[in-house]
Order: C-alpha cells, then structure tokens, then sequence
C-alpha cells in the first residue's frame, strides 16, 4: 500500500516539476513563434502563400506631411505696380523639376519680345513707324549687350517646360503684311552675321496674289523667317466681336499656312492687340500655344509672367490680361519705337530672378526630395 502511494507521488512530481521550472528573460523579449501559412498579396492580385513571417509595408500608418510653403515668384521693383508676376503651371513638382534640371535654361533666363511695326527711310508720319537708323541701332545694342534671336517654337519649348534657349534672348516679330524685300533688306543681315531668325505676323487675307505666294513660299523654305498668324481681316478683336468673325480670324491661318507653308501656325499675334476671355479660349482650344498683345509690360520668364488685373486710367488702352487666366495666351511685347530704352531693365530682371532663384534653391530642392521624387523621379 505504502508502496504504491509512493510511486504514484513520485509519477505526480515528475510532471509538475518540468512545468514549474523557471523561464529565461530572453525567451520572454524574444518569444519564439512557429511560422504559420499567411496570404499575401502580389502585384498580379493572385493569393500566394508565405511561410516566412514578414510585415507588410501597409501595416504600418506613415506620419502625414504637410509640404511646407514655397517661395512666392520674384517680385521686381522696376515694373509698373500693376504688372504682376503671373504663374501658369499648375504641377509643382513638375515645375521644379524642369527649373532645375541641367539640361533645361538657368533661372533668370529671360526673353524680350520686341513687335515691330513699318520700319521705313522716309519721313516718320506714323507713331507706329521708326526709322531704319533707330532699328539698326537697337538690334546693335541688343547684339552688344548679349542678346540672341529665338524662334517661336523655341519660346514655346522655354515657356512650356524651361526647353534651354540663350540666357537673354530676344523674339523679333514683324507684324502686319510685309513683302520679301522688306525682310531681304532689313533682317537678312542679321541671319547671316548672327543667326538671327525673324517673325513673320502674316496676315492670311484673300488679296495676295499667286506671284507674292510664290515669294513668300520661298523665303519660308530659307527657314530663318518665321511665319505666325496674325488673322485675316486682321481688325481688333473685342467685346462686340461676333463669334462668328472670332473663330474666321482664327480658323484662316490655320488653313492658310497649311495650303502655302505646310505648316501649323502655333501662335496669334492678336491685330491691334485686340482680344477678350472668349477668344482666348478658343484660341486654345484651336491648337494655339502663344498669343501675344500690344501692351508692353515686360520681360518673359519661366512660369513668370508679367500681366495685370486691374485697369490703369494711365494706361487706358492696355487690356488687364491676367483675367483671361491663361498667360501664354495673352504676352507681353515691347513696342520697337522705345525698346532701347528697356535693355537695361530686361538685363537687370534678369539678374534679379538668377539671384532670387539662387537664394531658394535649397528650400526648392529639399521640397523636391520630399514630396516630388516617388513620383518624378530624381533630377539629373
């Protein structure tokens, strides 16, 4: 009896001792776990298994950032007040991605379109005239200071995505209908010393004949004129405009440069520097990238835009172009009669905005580390 008492409290203590005995500290950190069949999720969507314990990078919560403010666009002081700098690209991080990249231009790059009306030797009878000796001057003060002709496709390039173009640069444009000798005699020269190309505003009326097609089709083969729409009737466009005569001054060089120059125009230089909100979008819509006005506010720069919003009794012929909310629609251009008078003040833009870009570099280029790379990739 005893006996047997005493195995079975010898078989009890056999079992609970294991039981009872003390656990390490590190098995209580570390615990240890047998790996168990998970499903998981693969870029196909088709359930596989895993017996690997991993942590999915979706279950854990990322703190949410909130991007810190950018600087605001230079601000210059040697513009009217009511010309403002206006923005136009809505992708900031695309923005910044083309600002900084090496192969697009430097910040501070500028542009000055220049129109230039009759260009004559006689007797000035016209406030939209100047003077063969005042227009060789400005193109030698624009030589001496720097400045390189550009076409208009390559202002689209520059205003759309900082395409590269020369640090100053300059869009010469010959507005209203001009024969070939008018170029031969004035601007070739400048193609040949310089490379200097030229602007045609052409108007695409029914009046020119089959001998001046004939000339004009020639010296856009040359290549160094540039021929862009300045409509067909080529009167102002404004509030009482019909639809009807909006959509022919538009539509008509688009016809008309096809049939003679094989060619799409992708700008309207608006006669008369006459345009409204209606106009310009269609104008847009139509497949038109540049439209530029009469009004003279000031350079042109990367996403940067000189314009107004409001009307000035001191300027009361200037169309407030900011309310047409499409900045590239609606540029600026310096009247040939007093451009010289401006160099300076393009130049010294210029500089302003490389130095002011310059300053905000680091800010920018941190944003873009932040917010801008998982989706834009790395800027060369």
């Amino acid at each position: 009896m005893f006996r047997r008492i005493f195995l079975q409290t010898l078989i009890l203590l056999m079992i609970l001792l294991p039981a009872c005995s003390p656990v390490s500290p590190a098995s209580l950190l570390f615990p240890t776990r047998t790996p168990t069949a998970r499903a998981t999720t693969s870029f196909t969507d088709k359930p596989t298994l895993s017996l690997t314990p991993t942590i999915s990078p979706t279950s854990i919560t990322a703190p949410t950032q909130t991007p810190p403010a950018l600087p605001g666009p230079y601000q210059p002081s040697l513009l009217n007040p009511l010309d403002t700098p206006h923005t136009y690209l809505q992708d900031t991080c695309q923005y910044l991605h083309d600002k900084w990249s090496p192969a697009g231009s430097t910040p501070g790059t500028v542009v000055m379109a220049i129109m230039f009306h009759r260009i004559t030797n006689s007797t000035i009878t016209d406030p939209n005239e100047i003077s063969e000796y005042k227009f060789r001057r400005l193109m030698s003060l624009l030589h001496q200071d720097g400045f390189q002709a550009i076409t208009t496709l390559q202002l689209a390039g520059f205003l759309e995505h900082n395409s590269k173009i020369p640090d100053r640069s300059v869009l010469l444009i010959a507005d209203d209908k001009h024969s070939v000798d008018y170029f031969n005699g004035l601007f070739r020269q400048y193609w040949i010393a310089y490379g200097w190309p030229v602007v045609n505003a052409w108007i695409s009326d029914n009046l020119t004949t089959s001998e001046i097609w004939k000339q004009q089709e020639v010296l856009n083969m040359e290549g160094w004129v540039d021929y862009q729409a300045h409509g067909v009737v080529s009167a102002p466009i404004t509030s009482d405009s019909s639809v009807d005569y909006i959509l022919g001054e538009l539509q008509g060089p688009l016809t008309v440069f096809r049939a003679h120059f094989n060619k799409t125009p992708i700008a309207f230089i608006w006669p008369g520097g006459g345009f409204t909100a209606l106009a310009v979008a269609l104008a847009r819509q139509m497949g038109y990238r540049l439209g530029f006005t009469t009004n003279p506010r000031g350079p042109l720069m990367f996403n940067w835009i000189p314009l107004a919003d409001v009307d000035d009794p001191a300027r009361s012929t200037w169309i407030p172009e900011g309310r047409m909310n499409d900045p590239l629609m609606v540029l600026p251009r310096y009247w040939d009669t007093d451009a010289s008078l401006h160099l300076d003040e393009v130049i010294q833009i210029g500089r302003e905005a490389a130095d002011f870009a310059q300053a905000n570099k680091s800010t920018e280029l941190d944003y873009y580390d932040n917010f801008c790379y998982p989706a834009h990739g790395a800027i060369p």
